[in-house]
């Protein structure tokens, strides 16, 4: 399960990074963008209902494995976008497309020589992998980790700055920086 914390890490990371830079994306999207980096890895559904009890049940042949696959994840997203008030729908888009994006170029990094055949439905290749670290290793988790901590204190750190600077203006005092 690092892998997992991984990609809700580094989900967090980059979202709220996009905060500081965009007004329109507020803590909530950061949410978003956290779920969309889970989005690949809803084929562990598996763990729970065997792809072999659905394809009892459905009579038809079943699997879980597309969804860890840009068309399979793509439909996912699709789905949540279509669910999504209409208003919010091109936020969600671009925060649910960021986590599933940075899932994906994390696991390019993965130490087994090739990924998995990400590309699908185009190819059934596998990318060339980069060999950085393996699913059950836990320092990534950690590095990111550290890394979601050091956003969340910066984050921290702006808004204070912020509610200081309202706050002052608010009582007419003058700002520090005149």
């Amino acid at each position: 399960m690092a892998d997992l914390l991984t990609h809700v890490f580094v989900a967090y990371v980059l979202a709220t990074v996009c905060t500081w830079r965009f007004e329109r994306l507020t803590p909530a999207f950061v949410t978003v963008a956290m779920i969309g980096a889970v989005i690949p890895d809803l084929k562990r559904i598996e763990l729970l209902v065997p792809a072999d009890a659905v394809t009892a049940v459905l009579g038809v042949p079943f699997s879980w494995q597309p969804l860890h696959r840009l068309g399979g994840a793509a439909v996912v997203v699709a789905i949540c976008i279509v669910v999504a008030p209409p208003r919010y729908r091109r936020r969600v888009a671009a925060a649910l497309v960021l986590g599933v994006a940075s899932h994906f170029v994390l696991d390019v990094y993965s130490a087994t020589g090739t990924t998995r055949p990400f590309l699908w439905p185009l190819t059934d290749q596998g990318l060339p992998a980069g060999g950085l670290y393996r699913s059950h290793e836990r320092w990534p988790a950690l590095v990111s980790g550290l890394a979601a901590v050091l956003v969340w204190l910066e984050t921290r750190r702006r808004r204070l700055r912020d509610a200081d600077g309202l706050e002052r203006a608010h009582r007419g005092v003058p700002d520090r920086t005149e």
